[in-house]
């Protein structure tokens, strides 16, 4: 007889996908008890948090879970089988709609997005759809139609965006993890709120096909869990290569493997955080974790990035994203019986105004972020910086401009960043550390992501929503 204490529901809620892999593969728990102990974690919790929206029937949901204990029983099993794993609002799922934060009734998708094709054979149970900004248009999930995701770490609080539905519902043990979109730094952020582990990947490396296109040129598919591992295995099952996305790399060689020599690492830092508006507690935080990476972080020196205007470039996305927006979402635009909000519309409507010598401005910005990527990774291997120059705030307070002017270097260069919790702010709040590596790096970030997560060992005891604030 096993002396192996029993597994409890908040047990389940708080394990790491690896750590769920491992207990189902030994049997200590089983695909429906695992999925009924987290439809019942949204069923307690997500109305109070609003991190998910348009669950699919939980007798559904348990049918998948089913299909996976039997395949388990069987012996022949998929990568993820049984897993719980939540979807941001603007992925195709057959036979559910795809909202993408937009109000007004939508028809179901015919055909599932490439992720979900890939989730669905490799046995992962899809939950349901997360809540976004509107349009993936934002950084808040202060969603005019959907109403606001909560902070996990603290009711009233932003959770980051656009994916802050995914984050959230990572971070508070509604689902073990959760796929996004990431066009300007959209699962970063809110993985730097939340307190979660975040993948943008090399652009390309994940199809994005069957996800509604914010920018395409920008646009990459993103992973939030409670680990690194986690990411790895989740990009493992997602990668690979698909004739039907345009965007999609076959390469001719595999992704560099995870090979990282700590003692010869060249670690690059910006050399002001003050002048490119990282708050002074944000930079607080960075230093100590710098200091207790000494023995990690290997050669550190400073790169130059006078030629780089963080500020610029964002706004430079931005209009990349709210121009194509205006072809993406025209059938909404027209709706009058379901509006967009006034914010959504204002946004686009500069786009409108901007003619096409605007718009070829501000792509010559991808260009100029490839050639600056080039020049940058020649020197160094990793680029390290805060995720965000501030901490989550208020949900009624002002909204920063400054939320993705460091997370949108790695989108515009194209190349692959983690973001992984560094530590607390003064008031309680967590806040990430961002690593960016040169394009087709995304494994041997994810080796240094996994060395320094442990060193820093920062991140928060999960499920961080707590019983008593749902109650």
């Amino acid at each position: 007889m096993s002396s192996l204490p029993p597994i409890t529901d908040i047990d389940l809620r708080r394990a790491t996908l690896c750590q769920l892999l491992h207990w189902l593969a030994a049997g200590r728990t089983h695909p429906v008890k695992l999925t009924e102990v987290y439809l019942d974690a949204i069923k307690r919790i997500n109305p109070e948090l609003n991190a998910c929206i348009g669950q699919h029937p939980s007798g559904l949901v348990l049918e998948q879970a089913q299909s996976a204990e039997h395949r388990r029983r069987d012996g022949v099993i998929g990568r993820l089988d049984g897993i719980p794993v939540a979807l941001k609002d603007n992925f195709d799922v057959a036979g559910w709609p795809t909202r993408s934060g937009l109000p007004g009734s939508v028809p179901p998708a015919v055909h599932d997005a490439h992720v979900v094709a890939r989730l669905r054979a490799s046995g992962a149970v899809l939950l349901g759809k997360t809540n976004m900004d509107e349009g993936a248009l934002g950084a808040v999930t202060h969603n005019p139609h959907f109403g606001p995701t909560h902070n996990p770490h603290r009711r009233g609080y932003t959770a980051g965006g656009s994916s802050g539905g995914a984050a959230a519902a990572v971070a508070a043990g509604l689902a073990v993890a959760a796929i996004g979109s990431d066009s300007l730094g959209s699962i970063r952020i809110p993985a730097s709120y939340c307190g979660v582990f975040a993948l943008k990947p090399t652009q390309g490396e994940i199809s994005a096909r069957g996800m509604t296109p914010a920018a395409r040129r920008l646009d990459t598919v993103g992973l939030l869990a409670r680990s690194v591992d986690d990411l790895t295995v989740l990009l493992q099952v997602l990668a690979g290569y698909d004739a039907d996305d345009p965007r999609s790399r076959r390469r001719r060689v595999a992704l560099s493997p995870p090979d990282w020599e700590p003692g010869k690492l060249r670690c690059g830092l910006l050399p002001n955080l003050a002048a490119w508006g990282v708050q002074p507690d944000v930079a607080d935080v960075f230093e100590a974790a710098l200091a207790k990476l000494e023995h990690e972080r290997g050669d550190c020196r400073t790169v130059d990035f006078d030629d780089w205007h963080f500020a610029r470039a964002r706004r430079a996305g931005l209009l990349l994203m709210e121009a194509e927006m205006l072809g993406t979402f025209a059938t909404q635009l027209a709706d009058t019986e379901h509006p967009v909000s006034p914010q959504f519309r204002r946004m686009l409507d500069y786009a409108a105004r901007k003619t096409a010598a605007d718009y070829a401005d501000a792509d010559r910005v991808l260009d100029a972020a490839t050639l600056k990527m080039r020049r940058l990774f020649a020197q160094i291997d990793v680029l390290v910086m805060p995720t965000t120059p501030q901490g989550a705030f208020p949900l009624d307070a002002p909204v920063p401009d400054t939320q993705a002017d460091l997370t949108s270097f790695a989108s515009l260069a194209g190349c692959p960043a983690v973001s992984i919790p560094m530590g607390t702010l003064p008031n309680g709040l967590p806040i990430g550390m961002q690593l960016v590596g040169a394009r087709g790096s995304d494994l041997r970030l994810l080796e240094l992501a996994q060395v320094w997560s442990a060193t820093l060992d920062a991140a928060p005891a999960y499920p961080v929503w707590h019983e008593h604030v749902a109650a």
